[in-house]
């Protein structure tokens, strides 16, 4: 009998636990994001780690940004963890700690220890997690592993992340280390990116949609309280 929960089901447990309505520009961010972990979620390849935690964590916090109502941001994140059975709390706390660890460490040093060159002794877990997912061929990439480590280089130096021949150069180092194909991590990222610039200017153009209804209500609001003067005489 095969129990491996579908697409259905996990946005069933999501739309059960967060009951409010999603604006519209946002809906989509959020229903992909879900299939993404839900995919993932049920690889038989698939191994939680705090790199992707950190992937998903940013991608949720760029892509929500400016979210209304603000207070509905932390029941969407959790809502989308638990439809895919895993504890939200984990990963904002893998993620904070990461973002830590990249603002710690000189950029130089991070891209020593991520690419398995240097290790550090800073982090047990992580590096862990660097060593096994190095050392398995079977290792379950994900656009969202790669955002992590986008995150981890950002945190570090934006500098370097803007900069496209140093940042095609430490992922190309880190890719090796890790055993990974660093065309794919540089495709993943440059539609990220992109998808970053899209959703900015997306906003824009609704910030601008509200501003000008705002100003049509107002005028409307201003035309009808304003007196009627009374008919003049013509006598």
């Amino acid at each position: 009998m095969n129990n491996v929960r579908t697409v259905s089901d996990t946005k069933r447990t999501f739309y059960n636990l967060h009951t409010r309505p999603i604006n519209t520009i946002y809906r989509r961010v959020v229903e992909e994001l879900m299939v993404e972990m839900h995919l993932l979620s049920v690889n038989v390849d698939f191994s939680y780690n705090p790199i992707y935690a950190l992937g998903v964590v940013t991608t949720f916090d760029r892509f929500m940004q400016g979210y209304q109502p603000e207070r509905d941001q932390e029941s969407i994140f959790n809502a989308l963890c638990q439809a895919v059975e895993q504890d939200p709390q984990r990963y904002r706390q893998d993620a904070e700690r990461l973002q830590a660890i990249g603002k710690s460490l000189p950029v130089k040093d991070l891209i020593a220890w991520l690419s398995q060159t240097a290790h550090l002794d800073r982090d047990a877990d992580l590096q862990g997690h660097l060593q096994a997912i190095a050392n398995n061929p079977n290792f379950k990439y994900s656009r969202l592993f790669a955002i992590g480590l986008f995150s981890l280089l950002e945190n570090s130096d934006p500098e370097v992340i803007k900069d496209e021949k140093q940042r095609t150069e430490a992922l190309k180092a880190i890719a090796n280390g890790l055993n990974l194909s660093d065309d794919k991590l540089n495709k993943d990222l440059e539609l990220y990116r992109s998808n970053l610039d899209k959703m900015a200017q997306a906003l824009i153009v609704m910030a601008d949609m509200m501003s000008a209804e705002r100003k049509k209500r107002e005028q409307r609001k201003q035309q009808s309280t304003t007196p009627v003067a009374p008919p003049t005489s013509n006598e």
